[in-house]
């Protein structure tokens, strides 16, 4: 008997009193859920917490532990309100330091931008020991220590260092999925469902309802790591569809 594979899993911690006003909409978790899926590494669990020291020391304490991987997002900035870094080391139990990479990379890239002052400087600042996140869209650089991935709160150059650490974190194999759709209110088809996920070992389908048109259907995802037991998944779900008499679109609706 085969052994079953190992899932890897990340969380994720979106930080910003903006988020949570609704000032700003997150964008940051489907790209990190779509980026850490390629990686073969699921996104279990998010948090979005305000710009709080304890709320962000106490959130990385419980997720770093929880998971493989904890990526955080927002509070990294120039700001006084940009306390990401010292939030973090005092969950890690560590100094806040000026890293010189990070300083030097700064200095450069400010050059001809007026200059390294006080509040460009904080963003050289990192929890000791910490390494740097690649950024070639605003010379700041992201953080890594450990587990934990520091990242900026703006969707591209969040986008950068996740492109900046691809190919370096270990994982299991990527999630495949294909999609079914159907007019057919899902209740109608629960059991059906509950059967076809229960007869292929490691698949997972999802029930995603809609109501357009005037009537009512579902889009069903087939999820695996294992393109075979995808491709046997599906063609078991459309067969009980469409014994059942409901037609049914490959690729969803």
């Amino acid at each position: 008997m085969n052994e079953p594979q190992r899932i890897w899993t990340a969380a994720a911690v979106i930080i910003g009193d903006e988020i949570l006003s609704g000032r700003t909409h997150d964008k940051n978790i489907a790209q990190i859920a779509a980026w850490l899926q390629v990686q073969g590494i699921r996104l279990a669990e998010v948090r979005v917490i305000a710009d709080d020291m304890d709320a962000i020391a106490t959130a990385v304490n419980a997720l770093r532990i929880k998971h493989d991987y904890l990526f955080t997002t927002g509070g990294i900035g120039p700001t006084h309100d940009d306390i990401t870094v010292d939030a973090v080391a005092a969950a890690l139990g560590l100094e806040v330091v000026i890293h010189p990479e990070a300083r030097a990379m700064l200095e450069s890239y400010y050059e001809t931008r007026g200059g390294l002052n006080e509040g460009r400087l904080r963003m050289a600042r990192v929890p000791a020991g910490a390494d740097l996140i690649p950024n070639h869209y605003s010379g700041a650089p992201g953080i890594k220590i450990d587990n934990l991935y520091m990242m900026a709160g703006v969707p591209h150059i969040t986008a950068g260092m996740l492109d900046g650490l691809t190919g370096s974190l270990e994982g299991g194999a990527p999630l495949i999925s294909e999609v079914i759709g159907c007019w057919v209110p899902e209740s109608e088809v629960a059991v059906l469902l509950r059967e076809v996920e229960k007869a292929h070992e490691g698949c997972q389908i999802g029930s995603y309802p809609f109501f357009r048109e005037g009537r009512v259907g579902a889009n069903f995802v087939v999820r695996s790591t294992d393109p075979d037991q995808v491709r046997s998944c599906i063609d078991t779900l459309c067969e009980g569809l469409g014994e059942s008499g409901w037609d049914f679109t490959p690729g969803g609706i």
